[in-house]
């Protein structure tokens, strides 16, 4: 028999006592919401970098001002197909907008008084969502009605100063992860712009931007005339468990990542003599590792060695910079997977990969400074991608012990 959670897991130190718990009903009055059609709202004009749709006709939102939305108003999804149905929002700092709940929601205002921002987050705690589990309804689509929410309990501290606390708390935790998003959003979009602009355009051979000091043609040359050595791959036996037990990583297409080129870490590590008895092979370092199976348009510049499975070819002894190739060729494919969009790629031969060319500079000091270039901007990006990461998961490690 289960004993009824009164106080949270982890507390701010100064206060203590037990949570109060009220049923949702004693908490809230329902918000009336508006079934207005696609041709009374544009997505043109309204609320400034929100991407929401705004009423077109002013008769008809002045209609609606007695629905208007106010600071401490939870709007809840009512339906989503999985069970982030009840995912909600609190409002704050609408000022004078008139704010108005549409389809799919479920807006309710308290009757109770809360501290600002602690409701918006306890309601998307496991804390109270679990609640809603069991009384989701549909299969392909789930929803949750207005009834439903009345079989819930709400659970707040009884101290509106330790609520402020809470809400401030997770608010903090969210400014941060906004802003590594931001950085790394912006940071993604100078990679993105300078990989247009640093590499000639398709037909051309000089490329818009170039750093200074560098003048000339590239050279175009196809990508087997760029590497002395190729690499197949193969999947020793996995009934032999001491193929497992080795130092040589065993890389997969799932190991790597979409967008990203740099050196990975293996899930799994092969001996010598998995290598001696299968059709995967040693690959030096300082080799590009393509996915030509599932997975087409991923790579990787592995800096030490490693193996591969079926799903790989690997390019060694290249004649052009590592770094500056291992760029070059993942443009040319995502280039190349955006032209068949729609189309799933299954796979790439040998033959048509090695064909495939490549512009590159003539020479190396500007093919090793460009390379430089992105991977720098890579590893900033990847910072970022990793505290966002911590953070999101500081706060959900917060979420399920900071509420009753």
């Amino acid at each position: 028999m289960s004993v009824e959670k009164k106080v949270p897991e982890v507390r701010f130190e100064e206060f203590s006592g037990e949570w109060e718990k009220k049923p949702f009903g004693a908490c809230f009055v329902n918000v009336p919401n508006n079934t207005l059609s696609r041709a009374d709202l544009n997505y043109k004009t309204g609320l400034a970098n929100e991407p929401l749709p705004f009423i077109t006709n002013n008769d008809v939102a002045n209609k609606l001002k007695h629905a208007a939305l106010r600071d401490g108003d939870i709007l809840i999804a009512d339906a989503a197909e999985d069970s982030i149905v009840g995912k909600c929002t609190e409002l704050f700092n609408i000022d004078e907008q008139l704010i108005l709940s549409g389809l799919h929601t479920i807006a309710v205002r308290p009757t109770l008084s809360f501290a600002s921002k602690y409701l918006g987050y306890y309601l998307n705690s496991s804390s109270y969502h679990d609640q809603l589990l069991s009384l989701m309804q549909g299969t392909k689509v789930l929803s949750i009605s207005k009834t439903a929410l009345q079989n819930t309990d709400v659970a707040f501290p009884r101290s509106s100063e330790e609520q402020a606390q809470i809400g401030n708390y997770f608010q903090k935790l969210d400014t941060l992860i906004n802003q590594h998003q931001q950085k790394h959003d912006k940071l993604s979009n100078i990679k993105k712009a300078m990989l247009e602009k640093m590499f000639p355009k398709q037909g051309e051979t000089l490329p818009e931007i170039r750093f200074k000091g560098f003048s000339g043609e590239w050279l175009n040359n196809p990508i087997g005339r760029i590497c002395g050595t190729t690499f197949g791959g193969g999947t020793p036996s996995t009934s032999e468990k001491s193929f497992w037990q080795g130092d040589i990583p065993w890389i997969q297409s799932s190991d790597l990542k979409e967008g990203s080129v740099s050196s990975i870490t293996a899930k799994k590590n092969i001996t010598k003599a998995a290598v001696n008895k299968s059709a995967t092979k040693l690959v030096p370092g300082n080799s590009i590792a393509i996915v030509t199976r599932v997975g087409v348009g991923k790579l990787s510049l592995m800096e030490g060695e490693y193996a591969t499975s079926q799903d790989f070819l690997s390019l060694s002894d290249l004649k052009v910079d590592a770094q500056f190739s291992v760029y070059a060729i993942w443009k040319l494919l995502q280039t190349e997977k955006e032209q068949v969009q729609g189309t799933s790629i299954k796979g790439i031969t040998k033959e048509e990969l090695l064909s495939k060319t490549i512009n590159y500079p003539e020479t190396e000091p500007e093919q090793t400074q460009i390379g430089n270039y992105f991977q720098k901007l890579d590893v900033l990006i990847n910072q970022h991608q990793q505290q966002i990461t911590k953070l999101n998961n500081i706060k959900q490690a917060c979420l399920s012990k900071m509420f009753v």
